[in-house]
């Protein structure tokens, strides 16, 4: 039987996506203003999902105290709650979707706005990190940053496959925007955080990659296209 459409490239945003480090992050973040008397919510927090520049935990915390705070201090505590929560692992059905594709020939990539360095540091520790055709990252460049359009259109031209051709795996409202306004077809696979966020935009929205057989997503990029 043969395949209801030729896709030819995965495009995977990295955090919340591949591994979810952002339930790490928000949660760190959250008890940090709870010790300063604060609290940060979600909606606060999911503006500078996926993204630069679009909200600095710190520098709300210190517009709410009125006084600046040691953000050495700050930043290394929140890391090292992190890294008490231990690396976290591939999410559910992220390894089956890399081989499947593999297995039928189809590119992958990472297009993240996160720095190259991150994203390096993970993927040899998962063990993914021979199997992606191209790595994009906006090293801290905010204009390239999702919901800008900039970091896909460059994956593309990478693995000179066309927009049709092109699905991206995405779990933030930065991220779908992003890859709407490249003209791809994008699935959400929200985590713990972005799971309450507005993913409306993306054409399908599955509560993991685990939910999604790589057929059935074959056949939705059919019919979508």
């Amino acid at each position: 039987m043969s395949e209801p459409t030729r896709v030819a490239a995965l495009l995977f945003d990295f955090d919340g996506t591949i591994m979810d480090s952002e339930t790490a992050v928000f949660r760190a973040y959250r008890r940090l203003y709870e010790e300063h008397g604060h609290e940060l919510s979600l909606e606060d927090w999911a503006g500078g999902v996926g993204t630069l520049g679009g909200f600095d935990p710190v520098e709300e915390l210190e517009t709410r105290l009125g006084r600046e705070i040691d953000r050495a201090v700050l930043e290394g505590r929140s890391w090292e709650d992190v890294a008490e929560a231990g690396d976290p692992p591939l999410r559910p059905g992220v390894r089956r979707y890399l081989d499947e594709a593999r297995r039928r020939g189809i590119a992958l990539g990472i297009v993240s706005s996160n720095d190259r360095a991150w994203v390096d540091k993970h993927i040899a520790r998962l063990d993914v990190a021979d199997v992606w055709a191209t790595i994009v990252t906006a090293d801290g460049d905010e204009r390239r940053a999702k919901p800008s359009p900039d970091l896909y259109l460059e994956a593309l031209r990478d693995l000179d496959v066309g927009a049709f051709a092109t699905v991206a795996i995405e779990d933030s409202p930065n991220g779908i925007a992003a890859a709407k306004a490249a003209r791809l077809f994008c699935v959400a696979a929200p985590n713990e955080v972005t799971r309450a966020l507005d993913l409306s935009a993306a054409d399908l929205v599955v509560a993991s990659l685990d939910e999604l057989p790589f057929d059935r997503l074959l056949a939705a990029v059919a019919a979508d296209r």
